[in-house]
């Protein structure tokens, strides 16, 4: 890990150096020793110490800002809280879905001992329509200028419900129970 300090109203010390890279130290396991670079800004006012870390890390960046009477205690929280964000995005990229899905998962078992069972086919009711009488003429004149594939029709000669349906090989199929 490549370090920057920047001190604002305070000299940057040796043991703070080491503070600073003992506390960043974390991150360089977290995030497997990929190039990385930290700055870390320094600052006094009056009795508040002020650290502000950032963390440049591939395309992303972390930043953890705390102030504090102590200077060693606000250089722990931002680190700290530098860590949480680097955790945070971990933890994001663990949780997807990356990996192939297994061939055994996907394809059924050939034995037939699978251990779901295949799920039913759902009844869906599309529309409701009136069961006109007419003859079965007539119900195909109307399947052969309509979209639809078959017609329910009550026949008028004999008061029958009857299914006329459009064949692969463009005759009429008829079903009369």
């Amino acid at each position: 890990m490549e370090f920057e300090f920047t001190g604002r109203h305070i000299r940057i010390t040796p043991t703070i150096e080491r503070l600073v890279r003992k506390e960043m130290g974390k991150l360089d396991r977290i995030l497997d020793s990929a190039p990385m670079r930290a700055h870390i800004i320094l600052s006094s006012e009056k009795h508040r110490k002020c650290a502000e870390i950032v963390v440049y890390w591939r395309d992303s960046v972390f930043t953890g800002i705390a102030e504090n009477n102590d200077l060693n205690h606000s250089i722990t929280t931002a680190a700290s809280k530098v860590e949480k964000q680097v955790l945070r995005l971990k933890e994001k990229f663990g949780s997807k879905k990356r990996r192939r899905t297994s061939t055994r998962a996907v394809t059924p078992a050939a034995d037939g001992s699978s251990e779901a069972a295949p799920s039913t086919p759902r009844i869906i009711q599309a529309r409701r329509y009136r069961v006109k009488p007419m003859t079965p003429e007539e119900a195909a004149s109307i399947v052969a200028e309509s979209s639809d594939q078959f017609i329910v029709f009550r026949d008028a000669e004999t008061n029958k419900i009857g299914v006329l349906y459009k064949r692969t090989d463009g005759n009429f199929g008829f079903i009369e129970p």
